[in-house]
């Protein structure tokens, strides 16, 4: 996956915005107002994802391509590495996960709004 099959499947989810409030640097993506993903434009090197917290930990003992959060709170995000061996199918399954905890998370009005 490159940076614009990323965006792309990021935006193709319902609600999502990108924004850059992090700087020129760092692509954001999130949805209702809450960031679920981000990386760096420039090097495309990591993303970082929300993850159910137990999961993370679970995928960090498997898998050399996921760290903790990088600059996150390292319970509930971690940082996927690109290009080191994770297969693109988990990587858009990681994505979705980090979108649905977070639309769960929000207020019942916006995932209305999100829905119509």
């Amino acid at each position: 996956m490159n940076i614009e099959d990323f965006r792309d499947y990021c935006l193709l989810k319902a609600g999502v915005t990108e924004e850059t409030p992090f700087g020129p640097e760092t692509l954001v993506f999130k949805v209702g107002g809450k960031v679920f993903a981000l990386t760096d434009i420039d090097t495309f090197g990591s993303i970082n994802l929300k993850c159910d917290p137990e999961r993370a930990e679970e995928l960090r003992e498997a898998h050399d391509y996921v760290l903790p959060g990088y600059h996150m709170n390292k319970k509930h995000w971690n940082t996927v590495l690109i290009g080191t061996g994770v297969p693109e199918g988990q990587l858009r399954e990681l994505i979705d996960h980090s979108y649905e905890l977070v639309r769960a998370s929000l207020p019942k009005a916006v995932k209305a709004a999100l829905d119509a």
